[in-house]
C-alpha cells in the first residue's frame, strides 16, 4: 500500500490546488493520501470531488494544527475530521487570523532589516488560503534577498531568525481535544525534535492520541527505529508522509517516504469506526 498521509494544498501553504494535487498522487500511483493544511479544511471538499475520478485512490479528510510548547512548536494532524463542522472551522478561523497577523509583523520586521517586501504579494501569494511564513519566504526570494526557498528561513524568519514573530496557538492537549471532538484521529506530526517527547506521549495519550509520526521526511533509521519504540510503549500506531508543499526542489517528493503497512491500515480501521462507515472517502 502506497500511502501518504501528510500533504498541503494552496489552501495553506503549499502550492498545488486540491484537483492539482489528486492527480499528482493517482500519477504517481498513491493508495492512500491525506489532505492536512495548515490550520484549514478549505481544500477538504474539492480534493474529494477530485478524487472521484481516480477509483484507486482513497482520500482522507485532515488538518494539521500548529500549537506551541514553551520552547518550540508541536504539530498535530487531524484524521477523519468533520470538515463541516462550525466549531472546528471557527477555531482555525481564529488560528489563520493569527497567521496573517504574524506575517504582517514578519514583513514590518523584514522592513526594518532592509528587506523591502510588500505585504500585498505576500498575501497575492496566499490567494485564498491560508497565510504561512512559507509565502514570506517566497517573496523574500523573489526580490533576490536570498538564493533559496530555504536560506529565507534560516536566515531570516525561521524561530532563531531576526524577523521571526510568534502568534497565539493552541496547547498540543487542546488540539488533540479539538480533533477527537471533530470525530477525528488525531496524531502527533514530525515529533522527532520534540523536547520532552516521552512526557509529551504521556500527556497526550492520556486525552485521546492515536498515533505519531514516525516516518517523514528525511528521518534517519535510528531516528524511526526511536519513534516506533516509543509508539509501542504509549501503545499507540505509527503513521508518516512527506509533508509536500511543493514550493522547494529540495523537499521531500509526495510519496518519498516509506510507510509500514500496519499503520496506515489502523488509520484507516479507526477512521471508519468514527464515521460509522460512511466516510467520504473510497
Amino acid at each position: 500500500m502506497r500511502a501518504d498521509l501528510h500533504l498541503h494544498t494552496n489552501a495553506s501553504d503549499g502550492r498545488l490546488s486540491p484537483r492539482e494535487l489528486v492527480e499528482m498522487a493517482a500519477g504517481e500511483g498513491m493508495d492512500v493520501i491525506a489532505i492536512t493544511d495548515h490550520d484549514s479544511v478549505a481544500g477538504v471538499t474539492s480534493a474529494l470531488e477530485a478524487a472521484l475520478d481516480f477509483p484507486q485512490l482513497t482520500v482522507i479528510p485532515g488538518v494539521e494544527i500548529n500549537t506551541d510548547v514553551p520552547r518550540g512548536e508541536v504539530h498535530v494532524l487531524g484524521y477523519f475530521v468533520d470538515y463541516s463542522s462550525p466549531e472546528l472551522e471557527g477555531t482555525l478561523a481564529g488560528l489563520r487570523e493569527g497567521r496573517k497577523t504574524r506575517a504582517q509583523k514578519m514583513v514590518a520586521k523584514l522592513g526594518e532589516l532592509g528587506l523591502s517586501i510588500e505585504w500585498d504579494r505576500v498575501h497575492e501569494l496566499a490567494g485564498d488560503g491560508s497565510v504561512g511564513r512559507p509565502h514570506v519566504a517566497q517573496a523574500i526570494l523573489e526580490r533576490g534577498y536570498v538564493s533559496s526557498f530555504k536560506e529565507a528561513f534560516t536566515k531570516y524568519i525561521g524561530r532563531e531568525g531576526p524577523a521571526y514573530v510568534q502568534r497565539d496557538k493552541l496547547s498540543p492537549r487542546e488540539a488533540v481535544k479539538l480533533v477527537i471532538e471533530a470525530g477525528g484521529v488525531a496524531v502527533l506530526a514530525h515529533p522527532a525534535d520534540i523536547e520532552a517527547l516521552d512526557s509529551l506521549l504521556t500527556e497526550l495519550v492520556s486525552v485521546g492520541l492515536a498515533g505519531l509520526e514516525g516516518h517523514y521526511g528525511n528521518y534517519s533509521t535510528d531516528a524511526m527505529w526511536h519513534l516506533d519504540l516509543l509508539a509501542q510503549k504509549h501503545g499507540i500506531f505509527v503513521t508518516g508522509g512527506s509533508d509536500f508543499h511543493g514550493l522547494d526542489s529540495d523537499e521531500i517528493p509526495l510519496g518519498g517516504v516509506q510507510l509500514s503497512g500496519g499503520g496506515v491500515e489502523r488509520l484507516l480501521a479507526l477512521g471508519e469506526r468514527r464515521t460509522n462507515g460512511l466516510s467520504p472517502i473510497r
